[in-house]
């Protein structure tokens, strides 16, 4: 039997302001609907995943900015940095541990995102230490 994790709460404050991140982070807007005053449901999913982020009014009880550590794994962790930073997002310099390499941030609302390249940068470097 496959059990497959196909979407994720994510508690914000402000949904508008969370979607244009998300988009601007090049997460894709999947469904956007109100399906009444109190239930606002928003499916965005990052590119390349099988699994979403659901952001909203009415969606969850966590409070906005609990959520802590949700995890993406991307090929080319500097690459995934610049391209954070060029976005505009602050993210914290490339932390190598022997598990993996990886940078954080944090959505408008304070959810903490770990963005990890699974093989270290430094088990990836030449005999020249390139």
């Amino acid at each position: 039997m496959d059990i497959k994790l196909e979407l994720v709460a994510v508690p914000v404050t402000d949904v508008d302001r969370a979607k244009a991140f998300y988009e601007r982070l090049g997460f894709h807007a999947d469904h956007d609907a109100a399906v009444s005053d109190e239930i606002r449901f928003v499916q965005l999913t990052p590119p390349g995943s099988a699994c979403s982020i659901a952001i909203g009014k009415g969606l969850t009880r966590m409070v906005p900015g609990s959520l802590d550590n949700l995890q993406v794994v991307v090929a080319d962790i500097e690459e995934a940095y610049a391209d954070l930073r060029g976005r505009g997002v602050e993210v914290t310099e490339i932390q190598d541990m022997p598990w993996g390499s990886f940078v954080y941030f944090s959505d408008p609302d304070g959810n903490g995102w770990a963005v990890q390249q699974t093989t270290p940068r430094t088990a990836t470097a030449g005999p020249d230490g390139h």
